[in-house]
């Protein structure tokens, strides 16, 4: 089945994150597997994107049967794993400013105003920092080398 859009002047061809909702709605209501696997992907490029948004207003109206669950499942998916790759990202930053700093982890800890434990969730991407203590570690981090 091809996908036709009615009283809109965009092609099913082009990139879902350029649909207006219009389009997306019609996706989901009369649209096959294909087509809500391009969504997928878009949802997994930007979780929270203008098609993630668009989606999200879309359900709150029109549940496609079966579709609008997956869909569901699918944005849930791909924000949590945005928000894994978000957390070992965070956690790779705070090893690389411990290292950078040439100080042991108990050292680093007492120099930002934390526990070495605490240090170790967010070395381990367990707990993430909050940005100013993220600002404090890379000025700790930076004071550091330029003293070495």
């Amino acid at each position: 089945m091809t996908l036709h859009f009615r009283n809109l002047s965009i092609d099913p061809d082009t990139p879902v994150s350029e649909w207006p909702t219009e389009a997306l709605q019609t996706a989901l209501e009369r649209g096959d597997l294909d087509d809500w696997r391009r969504i997928g992907r878009e949802l997994s490029r930007d979780p929270w994107g203008r098609t993630a948004r668009q989606l999200e207003e879309v359900l709150t109206h029109s549940r496609p049967y079966g579709v609008a669950e997956i869909m569901e499942s699918l944005l849930d998916r791909a924000r949590g794993d945005a928000e894994a790759a978000e957390r070992a990202q965070v956690a790779d930053e705070v090893r690389r400013a411990v290292a950078g700093s040439g100080l042991s982890n108990a050292e680093f800890a007492s120099y930002i105003g934390t526990s070495s434990s605490r240090l170790s969730t967010y070395l381990n991407g367990k707990v993430i920092p909050s940005a100013t203590l993220m600002v404090r570690m890379r000025r700790v981090a930076d004071r550091q080398r330029k003293a070495a």
